[in-house]
Parts: structure tokens; sequence; C-alpha cells
């Protein structure tokens, strides 16, 4: 006997609700008592700035003379603790971050001007490709020939091409920008370097 013919034959003998047993139903009980519809709404007092940690407990007066002693420290003696602390704690020495090549606005930190200049000077290695525009006609060659080099889907590619002019590829070798420029004039658009 097939189990079809015997889910069948329970069905009809038994009907659904000797199967399933007794359906459940729940009523909507809410577990909060209703305000009054004229009471204000609660006003919470919400700390100024928000530590994950909890309150931290209030230093101790060892901890409040010792920084006492150092305010009080001339600036050449306050200088001179890091460096101390460092050794006496064996801390890693911290390594300065280079700012090569960074973008810092217009203040620029402290070697910004010395930094633009040598900037101008050294020879350009990365470059960028900009679709200026393209031919309505050869629409369709130029999104294929992007997405070839930008892997990217056809309907990102398609938004990308129809934005003209805009960035195509950043930070690439100059023989790679000039394939890409020839790749895309032979589609039919207008590519340059940047």
């Amino acid at each position: 006997m097939k189990l079809h013919s015997v889910v069948r034959s329970a069905y009809i003998r038994f009907g659904l609700r000797g199967i399933t047993g007794p359906l459940q139903s729940r009523s909507f009980q809410h577990d909060f008592v209703p305000r009054h519809p004229k009471a204000k709404p609660k006003r919470y007092k919400y700390p100024a700035v928000y530590d994950p940690y909890g309150p931290r407990p209030p230093p101790s007066d060892k901890i409040i003379q010792l920084a006492e002693r150092i305010a009080g420290m001339p600036p050449e003696e306050r200088a001179q603790i890091g460096p101390a602390l460092q050794e006496r704690l064996r801390h890693p020495k911290m390594q300065s971050i280079s700012t090569e090549g960074m973008d810092l606005g217009p203040q620029g930190g402290a070697g910004a001007g010395s930094a633009k200049t040598e900037e101008k000077k050294a020879e350009k290695t990365a470059f960028d490709v900009k679709l200026e525009k393209f031919d309505s006609a050869a629409k369709i060659k130029v999104i294929k020939e992007v997405r070839a080099f930008t892997n990217l889907g056809l309907k990102e590619a398609k938004d990308l091409v129809e934005k003209a002019p805009v960035l195509l590829k950043q930070g690439i070798t100059k023989e790679e920008a000039n394939d890409i420029i020839e790749k895309i004039k032979a589609a039919g658009g207008v590519a340059v370097i940047e």
C-alpha cells in the first residue's frame, strides 16, 4: 500500500480535525497597564556623553595628587614624561604615520606646502582615465568596453557611461591608461588621461 493512499484513508476516516488535533486559538492579552489619556509623557534624563562601559569610579586621591604634580611641572619636564614612561613600561615606540599622497585639505598640516612642490617635481606614476563623451550610435560598444576593464555589471556600466563625463578607472599605469583610451576610441568614445 502506498503512503499516499494511507494518508488519504486516514483523512477520510478521521477528518482534518482528527489528524491535526483541535485547532488552537489565542486572544491578544496585553501585559501593560494603559496610561491615563491626559497623562503627560515621561521625560528621561540622558547623559551628555554615552559611555558603553557605564559610569566610572572617581580617581583615587593618589592619582589626583599625581595629576596636580604633573600639571605644576614646567613644559620641558612634562615633555619628558611620555618617553620616560614608554621606556619604563617597555611599550613599543610609536611609528609616525606617513601622510605622503594624502589630501590633508586647505590647512594641510606642517609640511603640506613643501610636499606639494615636491609632488609637482616628481614624475607622476598613477593616472586616471576619464570618459569625456561618446557617440550615441556606439553606446553599446562603449558599455561593453567599460565592462571589460572595470568588472562592472551591465546596469552599473550603462549607468556609468550615461553619466559622462565620468572617471572610469583611477590609479593605473600610463601604459594601461593608454590601452584603455585606445579601446574606447575604437568603440566610438572619447577618453582622456588625468
